[in-house]
């Protein structure tokens, strides 16, 4: 539980270098408690720029929710002075459908081909564009 914060930063970390490495346009959001909920205490979202609607939308979630997961669980872990309440942390890093939306919005070119981000390339037969197919 003394390291769930530190971990929750980590995570968020893991997320911005993801999302970087994709060259992709997004803002981090730290949300405010009367949005989040009862289960997390704190909470990050990634919101990319998807210019088709001119708006921010969220691809990512990052949450620490502290004991209140664990507690219902019953998840529990021995110390010295007994048991206690692990800390649940989570973090979608990658939402396949969103993170594509975004993909596709922010690399769409005039032509309506769309750039692959190059990071992406290497598992795309090195493509450096998307070849509309005829099915």
């Amino acid at each position: 539980p003394e390291d769930s914060w530190g971990l929750h930063e980590e995570l968020l970390t893991n997320c911005v270098e993801l999302w970087n490495s994709l060259d992709l346009h997004y803002e981090i959001v730290n949300i405010c408690t009367g949005d989040m909920g009862t289960v997390a205490a704190k909470k990050y979202d990634l919101e990319a720029w998807l210019p088709g609607v001119e708006s921010y939308k969220e691809v990512v979630s990052c949450s620490n929710c502290t004991d209140y997961q664990a507690n219902r669980l019953r998840m529990r872990y021995r110390t010295a002075d007994g048991n206690e309440a692990v800390h649940t942390l989570n973090s979608t890093a990658v939402a396949t459908s969103r993170a594509l939306v975004a993909i596709i919005e922010q690399n769409q070119m005039e032509d309506g081909l769309v750039q692959i981000p190059s990071v992406l390339q290497p598992y795309m037969h090195n493509q450096t564009v998307l070849q509309s197919c005829n099915w």
